[in-house]
């Protein structure tokens, strides 16, 4: 016969299993619950697509040393500065595919930044101004000064860009013509490599000069349509 203590003993420890059981159920639903409700709470924001804007590329082509107007349907962001490395990120796309008419290796990658500054003459201007239109209206002023575009581009792109005047010199202005015809405020154009001054591209085209671009870009072909 199992003594009494026994029994009672055995009942209390039955008793607080079944006390601790519970409260681990509770525990666990307790944060079952604050999980769920930090899912509901906290939705997954869906990421912001830029909206696609017609931009023209100035495409050069080593035959016959041109440079042909295309347009593209491009997802471009809003500030100039994305905005024009973007836009020059897809010309360098186009001459590093296999078909291009102006092959150069590096794709987008090979531009890394682009900086929108007042054109140093149009600068000066401005600050020797004063009429009533500029001190009433400087946004407006600011509107309408020419800029100059800094572009940057990476050592490798540099580096590895095929050597010879005309080929070199294709790429700078293919370069400045379609930054002008996207955003025509762009009088002049300077070119960095890795952020620091350059003789050249790639042993010849200078990279020390100040360039203009081409006052009005040439009209699209007629026939040319958006392409992706």
């Amino acid at each position: 016969m199992i003594p009494r203590y026994q029994v009672v003993f055995f009942a209390i420890l039955l008793a607080a299993s079944a006390a601790m059981g519970a409260e681990l159920w509770h525990l666990r639903q307790r944060a079952h619950q604050r999980l769920l409700a930090g899912e509901v709470t906290t939705p997954t924001k869906a990421p912001e697509v830029a909206p696609e804007v017609q931009a023209t590329l100035m495409v050069a082509n080593d035959a016959d040393g041109s440079l042909t107007p295309q347009a593209f349907s491009l997802p471009l962001p809003p500030t100039p500065n994305e905005r024009a490395r973007a836009i020059l990120g897809k010309l360098l796309d186009i001459y590093s595919g296999p078909n291009a008419t102006h092959h150069v290796s590096g794709g987008a990658a090979g531009i890394l930044q682009v900086f929108l500054l007042p054109a140093p003459k149009a600068a000066a201007s401005v600050s020797r101004a004063h009429s009533p239109i500029a001190s009433k209206s400087p946004s407006r002023m600011r509107e309408t000064v020419p800029e100059m575009a800094v572009v940057d581009f990476a050592g490798a792109f540099a580096n590895n860009h095929p050597s010879g005047l005309q080929t070199e010199t294709l790429t700078l202005l293919s370069i400045c013509d379609t930054l002008h015809a996207n955003l025509p405020r762009i009088s002049e154009v300077r070119f960095l490599v890795d952020g620091q001054p350059r003789a050249t591209l790639s042993g010849h085209a200078d990279l020390t000069r100040t360039y203009l671009p081409a006052e009005e870009a040439p009209a699209l072909p007629t026939t040319a349509g958006a392409s992706q």
